[in-house]
């Protein structure tokens, strides 16, 4: 059963979106270009990746309070740690299932650097796309993990224990397998959709609200 969680129900509005998806699809092809269907090394790569955009959007939203000397930023700072720290968590989980070689770790290190250039860049001057974006990537995740699951429970990936990691963490039965933790951390994505669509929708409504109140002066 293939679930795509809400890939087609957020469709780009504007320009910013489509530029948001687009990018989307061609990390997605660099992805499938590199591991096809090999997804427990492509979720080491792409979670450190994603541990990227969390830490990066607190940092930012953080010196913001800061500058401005202002409260109420407290609940998205704490988000953004949240889910950075939680696709952390991610990627020692899949550590221990792939073991990756000298290869991907090197990948992985070029990857993260080329990333946090980039979306700190995206961060800093283009907020509301930069969240459509990471929620695309998470949409995109959903559907990875759930084709990952299909693999598994159709017998096309052994099924192995989970890692002890992963059983601490989610509080998983003391026999959970990979099926098991798949699901969590698929659970996990789809918040990650959810939060990140939220907040682009957020702030397209205050630049809409914003060009109104222009207009009617």
């Amino acid at each position: 059963m293939i679930i795509y969680h809400k890939l087609l129900v957020n469709k780009p509005k504007n320009f910013s979106d489509l530029f948001a998806l687009s990018m989307t699809k061609f990390f997605r092809f660099v992805a499938d270009t590199f591991f096809a269907k090999r997804y427990g090394h492509r979720a080491v790569v792409l979670e450190t990746i994603a541990g990227v955009p969390g830490m990066v959007a607190g940092m930012l939203i953080h010196l913001r309070s800061l500058r401005k000397m202002q409260t109420g930023y407290g609940d998205q700072i704490r988000e953004m740690l949240a889910e950075a720290e939680n696709e952390r968590m991610h990627l020692m989980f899949f550590i221990e299932i792939a073991k990756p070689n000298i290869f991907e770790r090197i990948l992985v290190i070029l990857a993260q650097g080329i990333f946090m250039s980039f979306y700190l860049f995206m961060y800093i001057f283009f907020p509301k796309t930069s969240h459509r974006m990471i929620g695309y990537f998470e949409d995109e995740a959903v559907k990875s993990y759930t084709e990952y699951l299909d693999l598994v429970q159709n017998g096309k990936v052994m099924n192995i224990r989970a890692p002890q990691i992963a059983i601490d963490y989610y509080n998983l039965k003391k026999d959970a397998r990979l099926s098991d933790l798949i699901i969590s951390v698929r659970a996990d994505e789809m918040h990650h959709a959810d939060v990140n669509h939220s907040y682009a929708d957020n702030l397209n409504q205050r630049v809409s609200k914003k060009s109104r109140n222009k207009e009617a002066a």
